[in-house]
């Protein structure tokens, strides 16, 4: 057992977003999150479900040494971000929003896009973000996101300005519209040096997409990953996973990502989180926490994927994320790559998961070498020795299974956010946690993106 609980921590009342103190607590397999406001009462929230998983996954962590900072601390966290010196991870991933309009109306959104778009950024104002997020985080990934970053006619230009400046990878983040519809400009992105597409993948039918979404989209998906196998582009399915919705789909969509690999690079699941544009204050019935994911993984693929195949991050925090790499046979089995740790009570060091996160992203999210190409760049089999083959043959079969556990104003845990390594960028060029940058109260109003 890693942390005792009642375990105390710290959290935002949802109404007024004044900072509260907060506590993990068990109740059987279920573990919630409880915060009282002075002014607004009494918060729970179910987390986790599953107790010995829940003992057996949390493990402290060593804060990163070496650090930058781009605003002080006045009044914590998470009222200073920037990052500030308080803050316990590097950047890993630096999300870009290259616009706020969007081709869809979904029912669950992160940016609310399309609410109040106001105009794109242009190009040279893309371009200062860009070198000042590489400034102080010069290994950095990059994903462009929005709204829907596909509406911009000049996204091959904005691909290509990253390149230029030095970000190694950069990522797509996209329902795939345009990208089925025009596969010309699929193929510009490729060239310009577009790495790997972020695909919103909520379901394989369209019922699914009828409900999340607003209208039938798996076939124009479809079309999108086609175009990003023909130019090149690794594909990453991300479903947003809501009960009653697609969880009984979970199988399905590992089935269908196995069936497109290699061009589909894995799949990364994600529990809905209720800020942005959403219904109704959520019930724990209206939530999946990530031991039940993997339960479902288990099931849904009748244990050709498992629970103990997967293990938290050593990037962020552990209550965060999971993650497996598996290797795809020829007779269709899938064998475990991961890694599992045994030493649960080991400290972890920050400074080392994200270096590793970081190139976990770049190594397995993006294309492999083609099939008759060898690492060493030629297509000559007579050139190709057994370490060749080998290399070439495990990049191929090469598929991961993620997930990541976005906190909401209900369930924040400012412990968990003190360790995020996926940063949005502010308009003024901030590098603020995710789940800080897109929260928002139970009214709407945010700490950073919506202030209304």
């Amino acid at each position: 057992m890693t942390e005792n609980l009642p375990y105390q921590t710290q959290s935002l009342c949802p109404q007024c977003l004044k900072r509260i103190d907060a506590r993990h607590t068990a109740e059987g397999e279920a573990i919630y999150l409880e915060k009282t406001c002075p002014d607004h009462g009494d918060f729970k929230s179910r987390i986790w479900q599953g107790r010995q998983l829940y003992d057996r996954w949390v493990r402290p962590k060593i804060p990163i040494e070496q650090r930058f900072t781009m605003t002080q601390i006045e009044d914590g966290c998470p009222f200073d971000c920037g990052l500030c010196p308080d803050h316990r991870q590097h950047t890993c991933t630096a999300v870009l929003d290259i616009t706020g309009r969007c081709n869809l109306n979904c029912r669950f959104c992160f940016a609310d896009a399309g609410a109040l778009p106001g105009a794109d950024p242009d190009l040279a104002t893309l371009t200062s973000l860009m070198e000042k997020v590489i400034a102080v985080s010069p290994d950095c990934n990059l994903q462009l996101s929005g709204g829907e970053p596909s509406l911009r006619k000049d996204l091959p230009q904005i691909v290509a300005r990253a390149k230029e400046i030095g970000f190694r990878f950069v990522q797509l983040n996209t329902n795939g519209v345009m990208l089925g519809e025009d596969p010309g400009f699929t193929t510009r992105l490729a060239e310009a040096g577009l790495a790997s597409l972020f695909l919103q993948f909520d379901g394989v039918t369209d019922a699914v997409y009828d409900t999340l979404r607003g209208r039938p989209l798996f076939e124009i998906k479809q079309a999108a990953i086609q175009t990003c196998a023909d130019s090149g582009i690794g594909v990453v399915l991300v479903p947003t996973l809501v009960p009653g919705i697609n969880v009984h789909e979970i199988g399905r969509i590992i089935e269908f990502g196995l069936a497109h690999a290699p061009a589909v690079r894995g799949v990364h699941f994600q529990p809905v989180s209720y800020f942005g544009r959403h219904g109704a204050a959520p019930e724990d019935s209206n939530r999946i926490t990530i031991p039940e994911v993997l339960d479902a993984l288990e099931k849904q693929t009748h244990g050709k994927i498992c629970v103990n195949d997967f293990k938290p991050s050593a990037c962020e925090h552990a209550l965060c994320s999971f993650t497996g790499k598996f290797l795809r046979k020829p007779d269709g089995t899938l064998s475990r790559l991961t890694l599992l740790d045994t030493a649960c009570c080991t400290p972890v060091r920050a400074e080392q998961g994200s270096r590793r996160a970081k190139e976990a992203v770049v190594r397995h999210w993006q294309t492999p070498n083609k099939p008759g190409t060898n690492p060493s760049g030629t297509t000559c089999k007579c050139q190709e020795d057994g370490l060749d083959r080998f290399l070439r043959q495990a990049e191929q079969g090469m598929f991961t299974v993620s997930g990541m556990a976005f906190q909401d104003v209900w369930n924040l845990d400012l412990e968990r956010l003190k360790g995020c390594c996926i940063h949005g960028v502010a308009p003024d060029g901030r590098l603020i946690p995710f789940c800080a940058y897109n929260l928002t109260s139970a009214s709407g109003k945010g700490l950073y993106r919506h202030h209304g």
